[in-house]
């Protein structure tokens, strides 16, 4: 496994804080649900599936010192645990995923005793984040079948072991091509304005001794022009029924850029990264984040004082514009809406 991104200890849920990275490798335990709630808003915690995990974590969390038998009281407070989690953040559909879960099964359980509902609720945990574990190794194996030796590779933002309780989706799949012998090399996208490409992947890949060259976003288009990229991965904080696909902002440029220069841009994500409820990515809830993020590099100001900022975290990759999406039941390709729906 690449990193320890994300675990249950029993006490606490322990997870790296990402914004310190790559000059400091530091874990972090959150021990009450509003640690782990800040933790995820400030992106200490993030990635779509990691995010999925830590809402599960975090419901067995707020309930871990619930005292007494009274099983109706325990339910309430885990549905008002899971509301509170959901304010977090509002893209990722696998938080909400995995917040339904443990919902659902609390709801389901009211006639049992509170002690055994609080242990039903840690296995449910457990069990969605030795799901993700498995799922990262079937797409990395799905994926790495079209990774051929001696092809240069393409990736935004971070969707590696930091993004998920494993291997990763988009950086999986270069994972499980490594070791299946092959040698490739990849280009990785800064990705402004939190550069979780150059602190991240970048990070990542180097230390588990990955050919990358880091690269600023705006030189996407030249690399394609005057180097070789032979395949685009990236990750999915949601996707539509129809196959549109919400991602970190500038993925949509990316996937822009690989079909003027014939590039083949595939999706890497999980079922549980599916909105089946929705239609197209229109319906897709963009989060837009502080303008501080954009105005400022660090701590050291880069823009005029006072002036506007849009800054919206995620945009929508049109579904005609993606090769093929990578899930762990394998390769998903056009027609989408019919596909999709006949895999899941």
């Amino acid at each position: 496994m690449p990193v320890d991104t994300i675990r249950w200890t029993g006490k606490s849920v322990r997870i790296i804080d990402q914004t310190l990275l790559p000059n400091k490798l530091v874990y972090l335990d959150c021990r009450d649900v509003a640690t782990l709630w800040d933790a995820i808003k400030t992106l200490k915690v993030r990635g779509a599936p990691a995010l999925g995990v830590a809402a599960a974590f975090g419901v067995v969390l707020g309930t871990r010192d619930f005292k007494g038998n009274d099983t109706a009281k325990l339910v309430k407070q885990v549905v008002q645990l899971c509301d509170y989690i959901a304010t977090s953040r509002p893209t990722a559909v696998n938080l909400f995923n995995a917040l339904n879960h443990m919902r659902g099964l609390a709801l389901k359980n009211t006639n049992v005793p509170a002690r055994v509902l609080k242990v039903l609720l840690e296995s449910e945990a457990m069990a969605i984040y030795e799901e993700d574990r498995a799922v990262c190794r079937a797409m990395g194996r799905h994926g790495a079948e079209l990774v051929k030796n001696g092809m240069t590779l393409m990736t935004v933002c971070n969707a590696g072991g930091l993004a998920t309780a494993d291997y990763g989706t988009a950086l999986g799949v270069m994972y499980a091509a490594k070791e299946a012998g092959k040698k490739f090399k990849v280009y990785a996208l800064e990705t402004r304005p939190l550069l979780q490409g150059a602190r991240l992947t970048s990070w990542e890949l180097q230390k588990n001794k990955i050919d990358v060259t880091l690269i600023c976003d705006n030189m996407a288009a030249t690399v394609m022009k005057n180097k070789k990229v032979d395949l685009i991965f990236t990750g999915a904080d949601r996707i539509a029924s129809n196959g549109d696909s919400a991602n970190k902002i500038g993925t949509y440029m990316l996937a822009v850029l690989a079909k003027y220069h014939d590039v083949p841009f595939y999706v890497v994500a999980p079922q549980t990264t599916f909105d089946m409820k929705i239609k197209t990515g229109a319906e897709i809830p963009i989060e837009e984040r502080a303008a501080e993020e954009v105005t400022h590099f660090g701590a050291r100001p880069t823009a005029p004082k006072g002036i506007k900022v849009f800054n919206p975290a995620f945009d929508v990759t049109p579904n005609e514009l993606i090769s093929g999406i990578v899930t762990e039941c394998g390769i998903l390709r056009k027609p989408y809406i019919k596909n999709i729906h006949e895999a899941f």
